[in-house]
Order: C-alpha cells, then structure tokens, then sequence
C-alpha cells in the first residue's frame, strides 16, 4: 500500500488545508493551558503514543512549564494504510511508571478511537490513579467505537482522510505544522 515520493507529492498538492500553522498552534496553546490547570504539581506521567502522537507530544511539552515525567507507548492499526485493522502493540510502558500515577495520554487524533479504547484498557490493568488522553484533533463523524473519547482535545476536523501534525498519509507528511485533508474526488 506504499507510495512513491512523487505520488506523496502530488496529494499535498492538492490537499484542502483544513487548519493552518497558526490556528494548530493556538490550539498547542489552549491545550497546555488546560493541561497546566489540569496537573501543574500533581508530577504526571505523560505517554507518547508513537508515532503520530510524537508531533503532538514535543508542541505540548515544551508549552508546559511544570515538572513531569515522559516516557511512550506505541500501538497501531494503521500500518501505512489509510484504513485500520487489528492492534498490534510495539512497546507498553512499565507498569511501575504508571501505578498510582496521574497519567496522560498524548495522541494525534481521536478517529474511530479502536487504538484508544485498547490503549485505555491496557494502562486501567497498570492501575493509575487518573488517567486521561489528550488529542491535538478529534474527527467528526458518528462512527466512534464505545467508550472513545478524550479529555482534552485541541482542534475538530472534517471526515476526511487528513494528515500533517503527526497524522501521515501512507507514512509521509506527519513533519508538516498544519492539517491537510486528502481531496475527495
């Protein structure tokens, strides 16, 4: 399901810019802010869903001006394609990060939330004290799996394939700081 740079290329191209540079960091800025109320002196644990969560993670983090403690996760169903399959799981965090911890989850975006509602139950078994999820974009549609949602959520994008921000489209362009949304036919 690869495509070549040049096939990559022309779909940025003629992508719809859904949210520009400026209006993603706005929204970088708004969820810090509810971040900082949310856990300023509380030493939270935050966890980097890899790999589309890592643009968001790094915005975040260095938007935050309290101490806390890093460490990441990495789950997919995407696998490069534009449409997911089952949850494989790359790397849980230690359980012993996380135990009686206050720990956020930081993530591209909240589609479907499939990936979300596994990584939720999987950091439950580890048994922290709070556990919320933070998500630069949330996709608006009536196909939400039960249970997915976010606390915290920076921006709203249309129902469509988009990428930029750490969401890639078939592992190209999550380095772009604005979000693209593939053009429909």
């Amino acid at each position: 399901m690869g495509v070549t740079p040049e096939e990559a290329q022309r779909v940025l191209a003629n992508a719809d810019c859904l949210h520009d540079e400026r209006a993603v960091a706005q929204a970088y800025d708004r969820l810090a802010q509810s971040i900082t109320a949310a856990y300023a002196g509380r030493n939270p644990l935050l966890l980097c869903v890899m790999i589309g969560g890592l643009h968001a993670t790094a915005q975040i983090t260095t938007r935050l001006q309290f101490p806390f403690e890093l460490d990441y996760l990495h789950a997919t169903r995407y696998r490069g394609a534009t449409q997911g399959a089952g949850l494989v799981w790359k790397r849980q965090p230690d359980v012993a990060r996380i135990e009686s911890r206050d720990v956020l989850v930081i993530d591209d975006i909240l589609d479907e939330g499939h990936t979300l509602v596994a990584i939720r139950s999987a950091l439950q078994g580890f048994s922290p004290a709070s556990l919320a999820v933070a998500v630069l974009a949330e996709k608006r549609h009536g196909r939400r799996a039960p249970g997915a949602h976010a606390e915290f959520i920076g921006l709203a994008v249309e129902d469509r394939y988009v990428f930029g921000c750490g969401m890639d489209y078939k592992e190209y362009w999550r380095q772009l700081p604005a979000i693209y949304a593939v053009k429909t036919a």
